[in-house]
């Protein structure tokens, strides 16, 4: 059976993937109970354990777990623990899903809203010789011929990191002189390198790492808050899918930070890659040259959920049609141009016409600096 995980984190037919259950190392520290006596375990022939008192009751004993919050929480290794994140959060899971809701009564269905990455957008154009906005429309157009009731493209979402990172820069080169930990500031919206840097190397470096959210995470909110109360839904009555480029991605939205304890459900229910959605192509037998396109929808007030999913009275507006955006400097994400660009006109009044980078030691490393009358600003 082929993996079905990113092969470029592969080496020859290993990978570096492990389950929570597997080759894990780390002791985990169990707080210790007051004894309440001396007791023995019998084990059943069915392998499960009990507890047998001195007085003879006997209690079943629950099978000791490490959960995937247990796992990211640890420091013990830097492995993602995706093949737990394969089950929960595939395209079969929205399946299941997408079934339920054709089961479901009237009034009991969950509305479905699929975002999608301008990267798996560019990487699925690529594989179908299409263009970017095309491939956006078509790909609209499948998801709703499978179920899904609203297709949105995350470089909206972007939008609102970018404004966030340019606000969280300039505030904090400008109390740089009473913070040690004002600058520098390290902007990734890479799960991995974050699960990376916590696990790591800890106090040490998460001070100066961004706190603006990914576009993901921006996406997940704007969805299950902003997109929500326009429907008239309460967020758990919201499924929510993201389709991005990498399986970190699945960490992320696992994260218990994004995870709304009250309605118990989490901003973005589901992860899938931009090979799962091609995998979800080709079970269904389509091709997307073949499918006629859709417009995206985009968040705003002209259009309303399906009114089998809505209470009685809806508001009368919340998304209207929608094409693609794409956002400058997108070998970052966006963020080294817009926040130099905005730094430097809000902080040195200097208007950035183009960003020179300057390589360093390879192209893998480039640098950018802020000149005026010959002295780095």
């Amino acid at each position: 059976m082929a993996s079905p995980f990113s092969g470029a984190l592969q080496l020859t037919d290993l990978d570096d993937f492990i389950g929570p259950s597997q080759n894990c190392i780390k002791p985990v520290k169990v707080a210790k109970k007051p004894g309440s006596g001396i007791a023995k375990i019998h084990i059943e022939d069915d392998g499960s354990y009990f507890q047998v008192n001195q007085d003879g009751r006997t209690q079943k004993l629950e099978k000791a777990k490490v959960s995937l919050n247990d796992c990211l929480a640890c420091s013990g290794c830097v492995t993602s623990a995706e093949t737990v994140l394969i089950t929960q959060q595939s395209h079969e899971e929205l399946r299941k899903v997408l079934d339920a809701n054709k089961e479901a009564a009237p009034g009991q269905q969950r509305l479905v809203v699929v975002s999608i990455s301008p990267q798996s957008r560019a990487s699925l154009a690529a594989r179908f010789r299409l263009d970017p906005t095309d491939t956006a429309r078509k790909l609209t157009s499948f998801f709703k011929k499978i179920g899904v009731h609203f297709v949105f493209d995350t470089a909206f979402a972007r939008n609102f990191s970018l404004l966030e990172s340019q606000k969280e820069f300039v505030q904090r080169f400008r109390e740089q002189a009473n913070s040690r930990e004002a600058l520098p500031v390290l902007a990734s919206a890479c799960p991995g390198w974050i699960c990376y840097a916590e696990k790591t190397h800890g106090n040490f470096i998460l001070p100066y790492i961004s706190t603006a959210r990914s576009p993901q995470q921006v996406m997940g909110s704007l969805v299950k808050d902003f997109f929500a109360q326009q429907q008239l839904l309460t967020p758990d009555k919201i499924y929510h899918v993201t389709v991005m480029p990498c399986y970190d991605k699945k960490l992320e939205a696992s994260r218990p930070d994004f995870f709304n304890q009250e309605y118990q459900t989490r901003d973005v229910d589901c992860v899938l890659t931009t090979g799962e959605v091609f995998r979800l192509l080709e079970e269904e037998g389509v091709s997307l040259t073949e499918l006629e396109p859709a417009p995206l929808d985009g968040l705003d007030l002209s259009c309303v959920a399906p009114p089998a999913l809505t209470r009685p009275s809806p508001r009368t507006s919340s998304v209207s049609a929608e094409e693609p955006s794409s956002h400058r400097g997108g070998g970052s994400g966006g963020y080294l141009e817009h926040v130099f660009r905005h730094a430097a006109q809000e902080l040195f009044g200097i208007h950035v016409a183009e960003v020179t980078y300057q390589p360093l030691r390879n192209k893998d490393f480039q640098e950018v600096t802020l000149e005026r009358e010959g002295q780095v600003a």
